[in-house]
């Protein structure tokens, strides 16, 4: 798709391009949820919890760092082993 196609178009020019696939987000529009329902989601998620901004930040300043410095076109599915 999309990233793959910047990812290789910008590629030779030292740029590079991922995308992050959060899985379900505990935010304060969750919060709304009954525990019933947030239990019934992580009940699913093999780490058994929902994920937190902060996993998706961490995931952006990897990818942004030297430590993902030859990752590049790929979709980070960032879900608790929910989409495997």
């Amino acid at each position: 798709g999309f990233t793959k196609s910047i990812a290789k178009e910008l590629g030779s020019r030292g740029i590079r391009c991922n995308a992050i696939a959060p899985g379900f987000i505990e935010t304060d529009m969750t919060g709304e949820l009954s525990e019933e329902v947030i239990k019934g989601y992580t009940d699913n998620i093999p780490l058994k919890r929902l994920g937190s901004g902060v996993d998706i930040a961490n995931t952006c300043a990897f990818l942004g760092s030297d430590m993902g410095r030859y990752i590049s076109g790929q979709t980070i599915s960032v879900c608790g082993g929910l989409n495997t």
